[in-house]
């Protein structure tokens, strides 16, 4: 028996009323169960009772026995002294708060068919336990719950962009930049961009945004790529030894610190995404413009926000994928999908954190109108909720099954999922009418 499940009963009142008793045999009312507490402390805060006509006001704490409340240390610790009710599956023990006072303990009571269901999901040998079931629900459970788990996993993301935020003075502008840089690289190169963006500052790059090849030079030269013996088919390309002298120039006046050329990827890349390529097309987008975020917060049309992230690399990349060697000719555009996957990952996110920071409702819910008008993501995790049967019309659907594969099922986290807590409610049988249905996760964009 884990603990977490007489959490769930408790919280959702899952358990035979008639059996919680108090030590005389009275019935113990539960008037409000309190505030599930995630943190140190009791496990729920603010519980309301009424104890043989009395009503209480207090705390509850949950343990599968009564004995485990001094094995946990809770019979020496003040917090606990507010506890009027201790609630457990097994009595095994009189327990007492730290100043000597026995514990009022009730043991709980329930329907078998609710463990059963509860294990035979959290033992499931799929990601996704629930996919052979899940169909059969109302699809507005599962719409439902993912309009919250888009919201935490926008909040999530700006934990990171506000740690970038601090790093760099809360400029927006250059947050904007090192968020953007990052997820250029896609999944593959990452790592390198991110480091590129924290060795080159945009403040740098501003000072020559009117001219494309010093700003290629300054990103080319802080990439490492413009190292002897990284391309040895570009010695004698006239580009390259461009770049190469701007290069020297820039980084004296600058002290710019080039990253290993090294740590690039190309390996198992398509051409189009090499990150030669990605890093002209930053180039272009940082190119001739000043103040990109400031941009991104004024567009409310997508088309048009789409516009602004969807550019060419520089036209000697039109037959070139790597310096030195030439390759069949054509313009080296974003495209759409990478675009788009830099707006879901990047733009959305820190338009978001923005609209958060200065609590502005409405930019919360214009990036929540982009995702949903924005074409459905298609990846590994995706394709198992196909499997599943769940087809995802946007990337706002796509997004919030994401962060549920993740955050919950892959941990096995059932009781704090909307769609895990309707089948466990409902015993063995999908036909009952039992409706249980967990509120969002704490934390409000607004």
């Amino acid at each position: 028996m884990k603990e977490e499940f007489l959490h769930y009963l408790w919280k959702y009142g899952l358990y035979d009323p008639d059996k919680l008793l108090d030590n005389d045999g009275n019935r113990i009312t539960v008037i409000n169960p309190g505030e599930y507490n995630r943190d140190s402390g009791p496990d729920f805060f603010n519980a309301r009772l009424n104890i043989a006509g009395t009503e209480w006001a207090g705390n509850v704490e949950i343990h599968t026995r009564s004995s485990h409340f001094i094995t946990h240390g809770h019979d020496n610790d003040p917090a606990f002294d507010n506890v009027i009710l201790h609630v457990v599956a097994v009595n095994d023990k009189k327990v007492f708060n730290s100043i000597g006072l026995e514990l009022l303990t009730s043991e709980l009571t329930w329907d078998p068919a609710l463990y059963d269901k509860y294990i035979d999901l959290v033992n499931n040998p799929y990601v996704i336990a629930c996919q052979d079931v899940i169909k059969e629900l109302d699809p507005f459970y599962l719409r439902h719950w993912v309009g919250a788990l888009i919201i935490e996993r926008l909040i999530e993301k700006s934990v990171h962009i506000e740690k970038i935020f601090s790093e760099t003075g809360n400029d927006w502008e250059e947050t904007f930049y090192r968020l953007l840089t990052r997820y250029f690289g896609f999944r593959v190169n990452s790592e390198p961009f991110e480091m590129l963006a924290n060795a080159l500052p945009l403040k740098i790059l501003r000072k020559h945004s009117d001219n494309r090849l010093q700003v290629e030079a300054l990103l080319f030269g802080a990439a490492g790529m413009l190292d002897e013996g990284l391309f040895r088919e570009a010695v004698y390309d006239s580009y390259y030894l461009e770049l190469n002298r701007e290069f020297r120039i820039l980084s004296t006046k600058y002290s710019i610190k080039p990253i290993h050329g090294w740590l690039w990827k190309f390996a198992r890349l398509r051409p189009a995404n090499f990150p030669t390529l990605r890093i002209s097309q930053l180039a272009g987008m940082l190119t001739g413009t000043d103040g990109l975020f400031s941009r991104a917060l004024e567009t409310e049309d997508l088309a048009k926000l789409r516009d602004l992230f969807n550019v060419n690399a520089s036209e000697y990349w039109n037959d070139h994928f790597v310096f030195g060697k030439n390759s069949r000719s054509y313009i080296k555009t974003a495209g759409s999908q990478a675009t788009d996957i830099l707006l879901i990952n990047a733009v959305i996110p820190a338009l978001f954190f923005y609209g958060r920071i200065h609590d502005t409702r409405h930019m919360c819910e214009r990036v929540l109108t982009f995702l949903e008008n924005i074409s459905p993501e298609s990846n590994s995790v995706i394709d198992e909720w196909k499997i599943a049967g769940i087809e995802a019309e946007s990337a706002f659907f796509t997004q919030g099954l994401i962060q549920l594969r993740n955050n919950y099922c892959k941990r096995r986290r059932c009781l704090d999922c909307r769609i895990g807590s309707r089948l466990i409610s409902l015993g063995k049988s999908l036909g009952e009418a039992e409706k249980v249905m967990l509120e969002p996760r704490p934390g409000s964009p607004f």
